[in-house]
């Protein structure tokens, strides 16, 4: 059994790397590993190698081990270009107008099986990873704005326009002043329930829509990574509704931490908001 592999082979494994997750290859797990990558190569070429030898492939690739992005490859610039010069300043503008709040929302689904760490990806660009299905999970529902105030809600249901109707009731309840809620173009968001009860309160809440694909502009998408993150890693939740108990205590963790939501909006993608808006809504 030879120890090297050929340029096509090199190849080959390479793109593999790029196109695929170890789990669809017939391997375990969704982020790549030296380990991984050897296996496949055993698989593919019958060429054993030791990780430091796959790291020496993997490196000589051009590739390096990273934290994968979710982030969609259709985002449209231009979109994304008009939500920086017109639209966010058309809701800034009409919130100082109305004395309103701006606040930006996102939900989030939590599973047994999350996909956390590293993997093996291009330097320079972030590998995305497709997430599998589950062995149980929770949603939960956030809203924040710059001056660290907080709602969510957890629930164990699927996300629909009922449960949002709902989050949009509990929000309306906590602000004497109209709210206009910042989310993404989920369906959900805009289904004729959602429209329905938006028209019923136009002086509670207001919705406007970030640019498709673009949950880097979402501030809140970073309380939902750093969710994910605070989650119990050793002693991992045995049920939903101990997975559901622990999200909770998050979020009401963070409520008594202003400081924290308000870092928030520090990330390089969402000081757009601070920078420029002077004031706090």
């Amino acid at each position: 059994m030879h120890q090297v592999l050929g340029g096509a082979e090199q190849a080959a494994v390479r793109q593999a790397v790029l196109d695929h997750r170890p789990c669809d290859v017939g391997l375990s797990g969704q982020l790549w590993t030296r380990r991984l990558v050897g296996e496949l190569i055993v698989k593919l070429y019958r060429v054993r190698l030791t990780d430091p030898g796959v790291g020496k492939y993997l490196r000589h690739w051009g590739l390096s081990f990273q934290r994968p992005d979710k982030r969609a490859v259709e985002q449209d610039p231009e979109a994304v270009r008009r939500w920086h010069e017109e639209a966010w300043p058309a809701i800034r503008a009409k919130a100082k107008r109305d004395g309103g709040e701006i606040l930006f929302a996102d939900q989030v689904g939590i599973r047994s099986d999350p996909v956390t760490g590293r993997t093996w990806g291009e330097k320079g660009k972030t590998p995305v990873v497709r997430r599998s299905g589950s062995r149980f999970s929770m949603n939960a529902m956030s809203a924040m704005g710059t001056k660290g105030r907080m709602h969510f809600m957890v629930f164990t249901e699927s996300f629909t326009a009922e449960t949002m109707c709902r989050f949009l009731d509990r929000l309306a309840g906590h602000f004497e002043d109209k709210v206009h809620l910042v989310v993404d173009g989920y369906s959900t968001h805009r289904f004729k329930k959602v429209r329905d009860w938006l028209a019923a309160h136009p002086d509670d809440v207001e919705l406007h829509f970030l640019p498709p694909h673009s949950p880097e502009l979402n501030p809140d998408e970073l309380v939902n990574a750093d969710l994910k993150h605070s989650l119990p890693r050793q002693h991992r939740a045995r049920s939903q509704t101990e997975l559901a108990a622990e999200a909770r205590r998050f979020f009401r963790r963070r409520q008594r931490q202003p400081h924290i939501l308000r870092g928030y909006f520090g990330g390089p993608h969402v000081r757009y908001i601070s920078d420029e808006n002077p004031m706090s809504f």
